[in-house]
């Protein structure tokens, strides 16, 4: 006899053990019937700052209103649950194609479109969503709610409503997607790690004054893993600390192997959003500059700004790191919707253009616009402002009239190794 269904006391749909024990059922289902099931994880934007700026019983009416859309989109047979803090799920078994998924994912943007309205504040709720579909995507409920939760982190990244998840790759099963996790945890074991760097150029005359580290990995069993892969399967397991810690003594220990006539490099490493909100971050960070140094090198730790508006705990964190003479560098900016109410009192030193308005600067009016009001914004707070992407000269000129302060992509170099590195930086033709 099957345990009765918990429900959440807020919403009064599914909790968690509700929801995958649905899933497991429904997935059993359909691999017998040989069917097709959607996995629709649906994550609340912003929710922190909605608290923050509009009180706790504001977010409690939010999520019971999302609750409330999603209830409208479910057919009779789907499952609706609510899986986290500010996160949804919403399973539905016996759909034709990926088509159907994606067509209710968009359905719940429409619902939400129109503000709320609560006690006298309105706000207009936006969600991510990641779709796994079994079987394309996974054969399990875990694994399917892996490919899910993967799927809505890279659509957070990129500043998509939504993403579905990647397809299994030819000649592979979902089998070897499964055992990719436990090869991961032993990659940094295993020196299958590495670090590639791209240069950061100043645009007054175009001399090289740091670069981003880019950490790369490759799979025995499946070769270059891209890192929209391997970095949110590390978060979703636990193994981002470990790898954060790997990505910031490597970049540091090798760039005081650096010889160069270019004076101080600032030295780039991405912070993963959910670290920031760590207590122990900071000392992370400390032991390595402890551990290698910093006299010939700045630090800047690269935080995208959708994470960054999710973890307002962690301004204190940054705030005691760049105390010690850290930057902090906000990644993809204009794609986060960040709250200008309280944009002065983030912990920021740079602006990062995202690539969707620096890709488009030439020929964009639209983009053009927000580019340089992103660079006047940067200017008035005292940040410098970055761009990166840059791969042809009418580009730069662009940026260059707006008056953004440093630059990098392909125009200039592609990522590479440390070695190489080191022999670009040397090339007596850079900034000609």
């Amino acid at each position: 006899m099957n345990a009765p269904e918990t429900l959440d006391a807020l919403t009064g749909l599914s909790d968690r053990p509700g929801f995958l024990a649905s899933l497991r059922q429904q997935i059993d289902a359909t691999n017998v019937d040989q069917a097709s099931l959607a996995l629709l994880v649906v994550d609340v934007n912003g929710f922190a700052q909605i608290n923050g700026a509009h009180g706790y019983a504001f977010g409690d009416e939010v999520l019971r209103h999302v609750a409330r859309q999603l209830a409208v989109v479910a057919r009779s047979g789907d499952h609706v649950a609510r899986i986290g803090d500010n996160r949804f799920a919403l399973i539905l078994p016996n759909i034709l194609n990926r088509g159907h998924a994606e067509l209710a994912a968009r359905k719940i943007n429409r619902l939400l479109e129109l503000p709320l309205h609560f006690c006298g504040d309105s706000v207009r709720v936006l969600v991510t969503t990641g779709i796994a579909m079994c079987p394309q995507h996974a054969s399990t409920e875990e694994h399917q709610l892996r490919q899910a939760e993967s799927a809505l982190s890279t659509a957070r990244r990129n500043g998509e409503p939504l993403r579905m998840a990647k397809e299994i790759a030819a000649g592979h099963d979902a089998s070897d997607l499964w055992n990719l996790e436990m090869q991961l945890g032993n990659a940094i074991q295993r020196g299958e790690l590495s670090m590639h760097y791209q240069p950061i150029m100043r645009m007054t005359d175009l001399h090289p004054v740091g670069v981003e580290a880019l950490m790369r990995w490759t799979s025995p069993s499946l070769g270059e893993v891209p890192p929209d892969a391997f970095i949110p399967m590390a978060e979703r397991s636990g193994q981002i600390k470990a790898l954060t810690t790997w990505a910031l003594n490597t970049a540091l220990r090798q760039a005081n192997e650096w010889r160069h006539p270019w004076g101080r490099l600032s030295v780039a490493v991405n912070l993963p959003g959910v670290l920031t909100s760590q207590r122990a971050l900071a000392e992370l960070v400390e032991n390595a500059l402890g551990l290698w140094g910093a006299q010939h090198i700045q630090l800047v730790l690269e935080i995208t700004e959708r994470s960054l508006m999710d973890q307002e705990q962690g301004f204190e964190s940054l705030t005691r790191i760049r105390a010690s003479g850290v930057k902090i560098s906000i990644d993809d900016f204009g794609t986060g919707y960040s709250c200008l109410a309280y944009f002065k009192d983030i912990p920021v030193d740079e602006l990062k253009i995202d690539k969707s308005f620096v890709n488009g600067i030439a020929t964009d009016r639209a983009s053009a616009d927000i580019a340089s009001l992103i660079v006047e914004l940067g200017h008035r707070f005292g940040l410098s402002v970055a761009a990166e992407g840059v791969e042809d000269e009418a580009t730069l000129r662009k940026l260059e009239a707006i008056g953004c302060d440093v630059v990098q992509g392909y125009l200039f170099a592609k990522p590479m190794s440390s070695a190489e590195l080191q022999q670009w930086l040397t090339d007596p033709r850079i900034g000609v």
